[in-house]
């Protein structure tokens, strides 16, 4: 939670804050997938569009974090009606990481279009990896680099998942 940028919880308050700051990355990086699996199968515009699409999206998130659609969704829908904590705005590293997905899928787009079939393969490929950290390690890698690039190493290293208790 602190490492993207949220104030520190109880156990309990914590889980329950990490099933809505996923619903966003589920979303969007089966979103991937799908990007992917449409251009391996030869649906390079399709594939660039979803991925224009997405990274719009993140981009309207950075730009304006208390419009983000997905939190407003997971909000309205699924946790006010079930009595959960709603979520606030993402704070800086947690926007950070999202404007890092919004360049990768704005350069897999491009580099779709273009026929850049190996530039997309690669950031395509970092994508699932940072998702796939996310989702299954806890660990943001943007709001890693955000806080090492703010020249918070000692924090940044703790929050790596052989960094913590």
């Amino acid at each position: 939670m602190k490492q993207q940028g949220f104030a520190e919880e109880s156990p309990d308050a914590c889980n329950m804050h990490f099933t809505g700051l996923y619903f966003q990355p589920r979303i969007v990086g089966s979103l991937i997938v799908v990007g992917i699996i449409l251009g391996a199968s030869g649906l390079i515009v399709p594939a660039a569009t979803l991925f224009f699409v997405l990274s719009a999206l993140l981009w309207w998130n950075v730009a304006v974090p208390a419009l983000n659609p997905f939190e407003r969704f997971y909000n309205r829908m699924l946790a006010r009606p079930r009595g959960k904590p709603t979520l606030a705005p993402a704070p800086g590293p947690r926007r950070f990481a999202q404007a890092i997905a919004a360049a990768f899928t704005l350069i897999a787009a491009i580099a779709l279009l273009q026929g850049w079939m190996i530039t997309a393969w690669i950031f395509e490929a970092f994508l699932v990896a940072a998702f796939s950290m996310l989702l299954f390690g806890k660990f943001c890698l943007g709001a890693y680099i955000f806080h090492l690039l703010r020249g918070e190493f000692a924090f940044a290293n703790a929050t790596l998942p052989w960094g913590r208790p």
